[in-house]
């Protein structure tokens, strides 16, 4: 049976596909090539098996096999036209495809930038990782010695870092799927070298590219400029060093290692919701205060289709054992589970030799959970951002969480357009159930996209000031301090609890579900409240980030020309006392504008390398500085002020 889908409906495609199509075009259809995928993006595509069918004309039907929902072949792409294999209408195809990942989907979200949902501009040193919440440490190894590169990995390194300095010095808008195939192609060279880390760097450098070109809802800058910071660091590292460690090679797929017994509860589960990716992971903690997920994420090649999809995954069965019961259910029960497996990162394996049956869960005011919320909030922001500084695949599971006592204050403008924010107080509760001093945060909604609960719960909470929740968080990294919310719940010393169902135990997981003005005390839903103002912003560390940010969209030629806003940027970072700032930018705009010309006044192409160096120096500083910032926002008064 065959389906009529949308034209954003393709299957995934397989990085070394697309770097294989795209290089068999002539150098004139390469040039044709971005008008033949918007083009043939606009023809219906019919679904049939495993096959995916577009009629490019009355003459031409194009059909990709894509087995398992992915072309992982190029004879998989066949065209009928006079001039295939080598047509633009086969390269057009898998440049629309979505790439599919040679490694396994994410089990959760990255770090938004973060990151993000969401990382080191420069390659971290092979450390002790930071342990998770109320974690103890099991390794203590010795950094392991550098070894050198092979010929074929140092060449693969090399040619990575070519293709990417090439896209940095495009941008988005120059960068279209020739340069995002010829990055790609270096990718699959990197991979075959066993660089699996930049390689898996590359590959999101691409995806993130192609969500900002499309206008992708889910596209963040801030995330795009991550990832190039993060490809351009390892790069760099690995073609100009004598020798490389593991984690800068990084590894084809997690291990798992085993566990035996463990008792998991649930504390609460989230959506999943990517440019490729839709589903939800539900966290827990074991009796050792120690975090893990299990997730349920699949690929979705429909943005429209997207957001129901996470949503909905919340009611599937938890993959784990013979566990009869949703991701909903599992956030709020427990689970013994035997023959456990679990990765560096929490992950829990799903293997056929694990079992778990159902078991009575945990409230959040009672152990283990309740360790979670022990620590100083400055001290769990300290654990967030050393975690940052470690790669993605050896962070450890909910490193970037906050478990946090609020009381809600009401709605207050904040940032540069004054954008009215929730705020709220953290801190130890006192005689009167109130707060004596504490940090005054800003409350962000877990999730942007306006189909998941997070905006609604955000907007109902706003209408409660005095308000008092335990909540759990995700870390946003400014420098004021700010958290994405994820789920809430009661405070142990509220003096209303919030009135639930039954079935909810106390808490809400507010991405999958929403609630309602009779869920939340009576009298406390008495509409917005002005909240006391913020106080005023710090340094204007925002004009070097602003032009990091400004080079990935446009590209190089931005930055070339020395005009008066470029003199008016380096002096409001020298009046601000940020000459370190000012050095780095006045750099970035010198490796811009350098470059030679012909005897005809033509550009001479060089391979961007300085220019790259330059901006990475400028994007490490203004990553550093953020950090540094986040942790004084979140530091205790008398650690800023010197009181006792």
């Amino acid at each position: 049976m065959s389906a009529t889908m949308r034209g954003d409906d393709w299957p995934g495609v397989r990085p070394e596909v697309v770097a294989e199509v795209v290089a068999g075009l002539s150098a004139r259809l390469q040039k044709r090539l971005d008008g033949a995928a918007a083009k043939l993006a606009q023809r219906p595509v019919t679904r049939n098996g495993e096959e995916w069918r577009v009629q490019v004309d009355e003459e031409s039907l194009l059909v990709l096999r894509a087995p398992g929902g992915v072309v992982a072949d190029p004879a998989d792409v066949h065209c009928g036209c006079l001039l295939t294999p080598a047509c633009v209408h086969r390269a057009a195809a898998v440049t629309l495809c979505p790439i599919a990942d040679a490694s396994e989907p994410p089990a959760a979200p990255e770090p938004p930038a973060a990151p993000d949902a969401h990382e080191a501009s420069e390659p971290p040193e092979a450390t002790e990782a930071p342990e998770a919440p109320g974690a103890v440490s099991e390794r203590d190894a010795a950094t392991p010695a550098p070894t050198p590169l092979t010929p074929p990995e140092l060449a693969a390194a090399r040619h990575l870092h070519r293709a990417a300095c090439a896209v940095l010095a495009a941008g988005v808008s120059g960068a279209g799927a020739v340069s995002q195939a010829e990055l790609l192609r270096a990718a699959h060279r990197a991979r075959l070298a066993g660089l699996y880390r930049p390689a898996a760097a590359a590959v999101a450098v691409v995806t993130r590219i192609r969500a900002a070109r499309s206008g992708a809802p889910d596209h963040r800058l801030a995330d795009l400029v991550a990832a190039l910071r993060d490809l351009l660091g390892l790069t760099t590292a690995l073609a100009t060093s004598t020798g490389s460690t593991p984690e800068l090679r990084g590894t084809a797929r997690q291990d798992y290692a085993e566990e035996g017994g463990l008792r998991l509860f649930g504390l609460f589960a989230e959506p999943v919701l990517t440019a490729t990716h839709a589903g939800v992971v539900s966290w827990a903690v074991d009796a050792d205060g120690r975090l893990s997920t299990v997730a349920e994420v699949t690929p979705h090649g429909d943005a429209a289709v997207a957001a129901p999809l996470a949503v909905g995954a919340g009611n599937r069965t938890v993959r784990l054992g013979d566990a009869a019961l949703s991701h909903r259910e599992f956030s709020r029960a427990g689970l013994a589970v035997q023959g456990t497996t679990r990765s560096v990162t929490g992950r829990l394996g799903a293997g056929a030799s694990v079992r778990a049956v159902r078991a009575a869960g945990t409230d959040w005011t009672a152990p283990p959970a309740a360790r979670l919320w022990s620590d100083e909030p400055a001290a769990q922001v300290a654990r967030a951002l050393a975690a940052q500084e470690l790669p993605y695949e050896s962070r450890p599971a909910g490193s970037d969480l906050l478990f946090l006592d609020v009381n809600l204050l009401g709605i207050a403008a904040h940032g540069p357009g004054g954008e009215p924010r929730l705020l709220a107080r953290c801190g130890a509760s006192g005689p009167d159930g109130g707060l004596d001093g504490g940090l005054v945060i800003v409350l962000r909604a877990g999730h942007e996209h306006p189909e998941l609960a997070f905006r609604a719960n955000l907007a109902l909470l706003a209408t409660a000031p005095g308000l008092r929740l335990r909540v759990i968080g995700r870390l946003e990294r400014a420098d004021r301090p700010e958290l994405r919310l994820l789920a809430i719940g009661t405070a142990p010393d509220a003096p209303d609890p919030l009135p639930l169902p039954a079935d909810r135990a106390g808490r809400v997981n507010l991405g999958l579900e929403r609630l309602q003005t009779a869920d939340l005390p009576a009298g406390t839903a008495a509409g917005p409240t002005t909240a006391p103002a913020l106080p005023p912003e710090g340094p204007p560390v925002h004009v070097l980030g602003r032009r990091v940010e400004q080079t990935v969209t446009t590209g190089r030629h931005a930055l070339a020309p020395r005009t008066a806003t470029a003199a008016a940027d380096l002096s409001l970072l020298r009046a601000a006392g940020l000459a370190t700032a000012a050095q780095l930018l006045d750099g970035l705009r010198a490796a811009a504008a350098n470059q030679q010309r012909d005897v005809f006044g033509r550009i001479v192409q060089d391979d961007h390398e300085a220019f790259a160096t330059a901006w990475l120096a400028a994007a490490a500083y203004t990553e550093a500085l953020a950090a540094a910032l986040c942790s004084a926002a979140w530091a205790p008064e008398e650690a800023v002020t010197g009181k006792a």
